[in-house]
């Protein structure tokens, strides 16, 4: 027993130390990020992107860091109608958030690790308890509500014992209408940039999708 603790002990003190560590790293992403705000706009991050022969991949690790640093996911949704167009961009932007919502929820769920009790929190925590019993279903509808941050709720959806499958497969889908609204959004500015035809169509298709965005938590709330 003595061995086992004092092998056990250094561990827990590591665990801990990383925790600290990775906590203190998002903290100063999010406070470059807010300080770099004014440089953070579609035009700027498609020039950017638009750059490198592997468009996707660096695109997919942008959405990934911007899911971490309270980014708005809005924006890149309009840089992946610009640089990939409608379909692809629809492709690669749900498959950005995706990887961001994971990546935020897992990230969380190693920081708490058990040290926050959703039942001692006195407004959130309910919610939370919520969706963990709702599984997918619950993180469909959370994602549908347009006010609740992207980034806060990967976090905060990590603190539950959501599984990892349902937590995917919810934000997939509360995530759906408004990426392709904005997608379709980009796809369109882009072709109008361009000198193209055919623009009216991705906004037609980016109208009905924010339409939908809306109407669906308020039908959902209704039944």
């Amino acid at each position: 027993m003595t061995v086992s603790y004092e092998r056990g002990a250094p561990l827990s003190r590591l665990r801990a130390t990383g925790r600290v560590l990775l906590l203190c790293l998002l903290a100063a992403g999010i406070l470059a990020a807010w300080l770099s705000r004014d440089a953070l706009e579609p035009a700027a991050i498609t020039a950017q992107i638009a750059r490198y022969p592997a468009a996707p991949l660096v695109f997919l690790a942008a959405h990934v860091v911007a899911s971490l640093l309270f980014i708005p996911r809005t924006m890149l949704g309009l840089v992946a109608g610009v640089v990939f167009g409608s379909w692809w961009g629809l492709l690669w932007a749900a498959l950005g958030s995706v990887l961001g919502a994971v990546a935020g929820f897992l990230i969380s769920r190693y920081i708490n690790s058990g040290l926050i009790d959703l039942e001692h929190l006195p407004k959130i925590g309910p919610m939370l308890l919520r969706a963990e019993a709702g599984g997918w279903r619950a993180v469909t509808m959370l994602r549908l509500i347009p006010v609740i941050p992207h980034s806060l709720s990967n976090y905060a959806l990590g603190l539950t014992r959501l599984s990892l499958g349902d937590y995917a497969l919810g934000s997939l889908l509360g995530q759906l209408p408004m990426t392709v609204a904005y997608v379709s959004f980009g796809a369109a500015g882009g072709r109008m940039a361009a000198g193209q035809d055919g623009w009216y169509v991705p906004i037609a298709i980016g109208v009905v999708a924010l339409a939908l965005s809306i109407l669906l938590p308020h039908f959902r709330k209704a039944r």
